[in-house]
């Protein structure tokens, strides 16, 4: 739990996670257009949003009860961390109920100080927030709820407007008292938000997670039956084991009987557990096969615990173990530094008495690949349990990933039966099929080769432009000739890659044609969406004048049955056979270069820069800017191509992925060779970046021999192309330097940086900040070597010269300023050192904030010097 509070004029986010929360105030609020995110924290400019008067007057309220902390759901939740927001709604109940103040800010009454409660109480009894849904618990849950005006004035609270909030509301007294929830029925605690809205429809029953004291993992896009459904399963399973299915039984399946009875009778023979796998291409409902399984297996073994994980990839894992450590209550489980995946391994391994199924779906890969937070390859097999009574069921595309998993137990999907897809199609249609309608729908089930998704999608599209089965048909046949007109061969990388002819295709392109002719914002993020990763695509990489027609945008999309939306997250996923088919068609089209540029430019556009609170941010955005980077031919993508590559390499590296890094800049460099030259500037700026990339990795990874060889390589050739005086020639020196101090090789280094400085100051000028720079790193050279006086004279020198050039609060200033601390420091110099790192403290504080890691490594080396200092 992250809480707010004051440092001055700052606002700081501390992390109590694994701490002991203080007592705190919360705002119980309706969020409106400017609000402040997480993200925005770490800027100055977070004071200028509209949502800062609301963040104001929490605090000052707070301290008026005496109150240091405050939280805020706007800016303490990290919305682009998953695993954390997924958390943060199943804690909210919680969050408020501990509150020691809850104050509700309603914008819509207005009401002056002392005004007598006629002049307020129509308009409060109207105000909104009573008709939201997350607005319920934020009333029920703490003890102390206070009602504010628009102008901040107390308006009365809980106990003293009990009567009028029972009126509105129809909430019993008991339960406004703070009650136990328990003395009132599950009907009648869910008739207190039957009047209330929310802006998604599933979130009707989240907020009611806590009231009901049910923990569910939340699926957005399922829609509210389905939520309610899952909520129903919960509370009919209370005393069995605990289970994790993300997604409600698909009310809408049928067929694969055979299938589904192998798997059945398979998975726990003889109360033996077995591992098993499904097995099949995209689209033939392989999920939807393994989510009827564990449904099944919960109903029918109410001892059997049951856990859903999403095995795309390493960070999916992480996410499904932690919520399954969370659910099983193991000890250590929200540990940030603790592995959920290995305590889940440990956990089940040793809990012998208990029967367990795991679905790893997706499992299309053994050794994942990582999106975001964590480095490296895991084996699948690293984090199954060890455990006779502990079944395994896994969803892959790729026979041979089957076969090392779970042969020579393996289920094959293969076509679905005539009479199965038709009653697919059936429970797919708004309406049902007369009889006349039966044979026609047989002709189009063949036309879609009996495909589930295209099934689907063909229901969907019947269903928004209310059509005859016949009419469809007409459709399928004329895109179908289309696209045998249009001849075109095939591109190199082969038909899995761009399928244009498939069922799902076929479909897809209907809808497509319909989509362009009502408005070309649905079909543009359509392509868009098809020139990144296919999974969590965020809707900021959307663009839209306003947030409303995005939304319009997109919920045709979801409509035509195309994307599958995750609110919550504010992002959507694209099936792999409409990724694919996507791409083909632009291609055919002659537009795959094209939309790839805009997709570079997207996503340039909304990737973060490296400010340490954007973490969460840039992990999410790295695996569509690398699809993007990859896919896209670097000799078209131009500027933003480029400096896309180096954020991402930016991200990486401060994210410790040194390798991953490494080959970005790579990447860019033998593009620019190839396409620009080797002496080329940009060539030579990205060699310089790879050098910088070897430098940072540090000693104990042996780069410095090859950062070395770059450097001089770039030296060498600006010298010769630019001229010993240039300044892109001076810069390539002083990274020479830097790579010779890091070696110890200090005379080297000296020499270098003495040439530097002294062609500095006499083509740019003594209070350049080129020059300034090349002075600061011959005094870091001196500082080294333990030549103190030399290395104080220069950094007294840099730093009053960037305080007279640049301002006291410059970070480059700043910068100087540590310098000489450490200067002064290295002559026992301790009073006078620990005095200038206060001062740095004092005005970094401001201009950073408390929690930026050099302000904390600052605070951390005034610790240890006031220890030592006389």
């Amino acid at each position: 739990m992250r809480l707010l509070h004051f440092d001055g004029e700052i606002l700081v986010s501390t992390d109590f996670r694994g701490k002991t929360i203080p007592r705190y105030a919360i705002l119980s609020h309706r969020w409106g257009d400017s609000e402040i995110l997480f993200e925005d924290l770490g800027r100055a400019t977070y004071k200028e949003k509209g949502g800062y008067r609301k963040i104001e007057f929490c605090a000052a309220q707070a301290a008026r009860d005496g109150l240091q902390y405050f939280w805020i759901d706007t800016c303490c939740i990290d919305k682009w961390d998953l695993r954390e927001h997924s958390k943060a709604i199943n804690s909210m109940f919680r969050w408020y109920k501990g509150a020691a103040r809850c104050y509700v800010f309603l914008p819509d009454v207005s009401a002056a100080v002392d005004a007598p409660q006629s002049s307020w109480e129509a308009s409060f009894r109207a105000s909104e927030w009573f008709t939201r849904g997350w607005t319920l618990q934020e009333l029920i849950a703490p003890a102390s709820v206070e009602f504010f005006s628009r102008e901040g004035w107390r308006i009365g609270n809980k106990t003293s407007l009990e009567p009028l909030v029972h009126a509105t509301t129809g909430i019993p007294v008991r339960a406004l008292r703070n009650g136990p929830l328990d003395e009132f029925t599950i009907d009648e605690r869910r008739e207190w938000a039957k009047n209330r809205e929310t802006s998604e429809e599933e979130d009707a029953v989240y907020c009611l997670l806590g009231i009901l004291n049910i923990a569910i993992p939340t699926a957005y896009g399922e829609g509210v039956e389905r939520a309610w459904r899952r909520l129903q399963t919960e509370l009919e399973a209370a005393g069995s084991a605990p289970s994790i299915i993300p997604f409600s039984q698909n009310d809408q399946f049928v067929g694969r009987e055979s299938q589904l009875a192998e798997l059945e009778a398979k998975l726990f023979k003889h109360n033996q557990a077995t591992t098993m796998a499904i097995v099949g291409p995209p689209g033939t409902g392989k999920s939807q096969l393994a989510l009827e399984v564990a449904h099944r297996t919960r109903q029918k073994h109410r001892t059997c615990s049951v856990f859903w994980v999403d095995s795309s990839d390493t960070d999916s894992l992480y996410r499904s173990y932690t919520g399954i450590a969370q659910k099983l209550s193991i000890p250590g489980w929200d540990d940030e530094k603790a592995d959920s995946r290995q305590l889940v391994r440990a956990y089940l391994s040793g809990k012998g008495e208990r029967q367990c199924l795991l679905v790893f779906d997706n499992a299309d890969d053994m050794s994942l690949g990582s999106s975001g937070m964590f480095t490296g390859a895991a084996h699948l097999s690293n984090y199954l349990p060890q455990s006779e009574l502990c079944a395994v069921l896994y969803t892959t595309t790729n026979r041979d990933t089957a076969k090392r998993l779970a042969a020579p137990n393996i289920v094959e999907l293969k076509e679905m039966t005539a009479s199965t897809s038709q009653r697919m199609l059936e429970n797919h249609m708004k309406s049902s099929l007369s009889k006349s309608e039966q044979q026609e729908a047989q002709l189009l089930l063949r036309e879609l080769s009996y495909l589930p998704l295209a099934i689907v999608q063909a229901a969907a599209y019947i269903n928004t432009r209310n059509i005859t089965l016949r009419e469809y048909r007409s459709l399928v046949a004329r895109q179908k000739e289309a696209v045998l007109g249009c001849n075109s061969k095939l591109p190199e990388d082969g038909p899995q890659q761009h399928d244009t002819t498939g069922p799902v295709a076929t479909t897809l392109l209907i809808s497509l044609d319909q989509i362009r002719g009502d408005g070309e914002l649905a079909a543009d993020y359509l392509f868009l969406a098809a020139c990144v990763d296919r999974k969590g695509i965020p809707l900021d990489l959307l663009p839209a004048s306003l947030p409303r027609e995005r939304e319009e945008a997109v919920k045709v999309l979801s409509r035509y049955g195309l994307v599958t939306r995750r609110p919550a997250e504010s992002s959507l996923d694209l099936h792999q056979l409409v990724h694919r088919a996507l791409r083909g068609w632009l291609r055919k089209q002659k537009r795959l270069d094209e939309w790839m540029g805009n997709a570079i430019r997207e996503v340039y556009r909304v990737f973060p820069g490296d400010n340490y609170g954007s973490r969460s941010k840039w992990r999410r955005l790295l695996p569509h800017a690398k699809y993007a980077l990859l896919h896209s031919p670097a000799e078209q993508g131009g500027r933003d191509w480029s400096e896309l590559v180096w954020k991402c390499a930016t991200a990486l590296y401060n994210d410790g992925r040194w390798r991953e890094a490494e080959q970005l800049i790579m990447q860019v460099v033998e593009t620019s060779s190839r396409v620009l030259g080797d002496e080329h500037p940009s060539t030579l700026t990205s060699m310089a970046n790879l050098a910088s990339t070897y430098r940072n990795q540090g000693r104990n990874q042996g780069r410095w021999t090859e950062a070395e060889q770059l450097d001089v390589q770039v030296m060498e050739t600006s010298k010769r192309g630019l001229g010993d005086e240039h300044p892109n020639t001076l810069s390539s020196m002083a990274n020479l330097a830097s790579t010779y101090r890091n070696q110890g090789r200090w005379t080297e280094a000296e020499q270098l940086d003495v040439q530097v400085m002294e062609t500095s100051k006499r083509v740019l000028g003594d209070e350049h900040p080129s020059t300034l720079s090349s002075m600061a790193n011959l005094a870091s050279t001196y500082r080294n070597q333990g030549r103190w006086m030399k290395a104080e004279q220069l950094d007294v020198q840099v730093m009053e010269t960037r305080k007279r050039v640049l301002g006291d609060e410059h970070p480059s200033t700043l910068t100087s300023m540590n310098n000489l601390a450490f200067t002064l420091k290295g002559q026992n110099r301790n009073g006078e050192a620990v005095s200038l790192i206060e001062a740095l403290l004092q005005v970094g504080k401001r201009v950073f904030g408390p929690t930026h890691p050099n302000i904390l490594s600052s605070s951390h080396t005034l610790d240890e010097w006031r220890g030592r200092s006389t």
